[in-house]
């Protein structure tokens, strides 16, 4: 299966759509920042099942209460709807948290 990468376009669009995030050496990233490490360590334990279920790892680390996310395709050799996708998916999880 070939995995199509990401037009400027549309990546322009996903970053006008969701600010926080940033393009930049093939990959978007943002930074996550929550109250304290439990919630930043939920927030990747979360996340982590639904890379898991896609077969799509996100490059991150974290940082008492900072997650920082870059997000890549290796095999479409940069940003391609994979990475909006779990993007999207790593923000629902954030608003759930903040409700």
């Amino acid at each position: 299966m070939t995995i199509d990468r990401a037009t400027a376009a549309e990546i322009a669009d996903f970053l006008n759509a969701h600010p926080e995030w940033t393009a930049a050496d093939n990959r978007l990233t943002r930074v996550f920042s929550f109250t304290n490490f439990r919630e930043a360590f939920g927030f990747m334990t979360e996340a982590a099942f639904i890379a898991e279920r896609n077969n799509h790892h996100p490059d991150w680390s974290n940082v008492y209460n900072r997650v920082t996310v870059q997000l890549s395709t290796h095999d479409a050799g940069g940003i391609s709807a994979r990475d909006f996708d779990l993007a999207r998916q790593m923000e629902k999880i954030v608003a759930r948290r903040q409700v």
